[in-house]
């Protein structure tokens, strides 16, 4: 059942159309992702769906509400941690989570929401003393203190170390483990592959397609590349008869193969009744790269 309803959502800044007629829809329970490159539009839309921003047209409905008619109550059943948040520097962690609490009706524990995200040690720490990874795990405390049905989490783990990163996308799965659904705005594949559902890809202002990441992996080309170095003399013209086999070519040391269906089995069968083993074997296949290349034209900095 969806949770969130966007239907031809448009916002403009002067002349400037910065969302064009998106629509989506996000189900109970799920992460689902929205992608997108810088400026294409993805915080725009998710803070017209917070009640930050009023749409110029278009109709929004979180949880069956209107986010700016019935702002208080969304605000009861939506959670955000927004692409930029600071806190005062010397606030320490307990006096904001306390401060945040008092916002709401039936807040939760937040001393047990610190322990949840690994933050009990901090809870005298000031602000400005913690570490990226950290300020990012009060920004999900702070976002889950109101007890919300929802959390938006908009670039989260933007200037994270990598294995910050990964830290912080596991305490993302413990979040939807617990119940709540979670809309990630993201320009990180990795991360989108990952954590996501379901994604929403968007760029300049439009939606250009809303699927799994392997729905979106299978509407470009299937193809696989096998790469491997032969260990004895290979006449590539065997495995090039494969029916499996689209092309065959030599890169010095190495052969190159490219086709589809069960190529790996079909290459490697020829390897073995012909007793060449392969060295450095290397598998590839279209990624979520790939497809938002394939539907957008451009590619995502990581």
């Amino acid at each position: 059942m969806a949770i969130i309803e966007v239907v031809d959502l448009v916002k403009r800044y002067d002349r400037k159309v910065a969302v064009d007629g998106v629509s989506f829809s996000v189900d109970e329970g799920e992460v689902f992702g929205i992608l997108g490159p810088n400026g294409a539009g993805k915080t725009t839309t998710v803070e017209c769906v917070e009640g930050l921003r009023a749409a110029d047209s278009g109709v929004i409905r979180v949880d069956g509400l209107d986010p700016r008619r019935d702002r208080d109550a969304v605000r009861e059943r939506l959670g955000a941690q927004l692409q930029s948040s600071e806190l005062p520097d010397r606030i320490r962690v307990g006096e904001a989570l306390a401060l945040y609490a008092s916002f709401y009706r039936e807040p939760a524990d937040w001393r047990e929401l610190l322990g949840l995200l690994g933050l009990a040690d901090q809870v005298r720490t000031e602000y400005r003393k913690l570490s990226g990874g950290q300020k990012q795990r009060v920004s999900i405390a702070l976002a889950l203190v109101g007890r919300p049905r929802i959390a938006v989490l908009d670039e989260l783990t933007t200037g994270l170390d990598p294995q910050a990163r990964r830290d912080t996308w596991g305490l993302v799965e413990r979040v939807r483990d617990s119940g709540v659904t979670v809309v990630l705005v993201t320009h990180f594949m990795a991360e989108a592959e990952r954590l996501c559902d379901r994604l929403a890809l968007i760029d300049a202002g439009r939606l250009v397609a809303v699927d799994s990441p392997a729905g979106l992996v299978a509407r470009v080309d299937g193809g696989q590349t096998v790469r491997f170095r032969p260990t004895t003399p290979l006449d590539v013209a065997l495995l090039a008869a494969l029916p499996e086999v689209d092309a065959v070519e030599r890169r010095g040391p190495q052969v190159v193969v490219t086709g589809r269906g069960n190529l790996l089995h079909a290459v490697t069968s020829v390897l073995a009744r012909n007793q060449v083993v392969a060295a450095d074997l290397r598998v590839e296949q279209a990624g979520l790269d790939d497809a938002f290349i394939r539907l957008t034209g451009k590619t995502l900095p990581e």
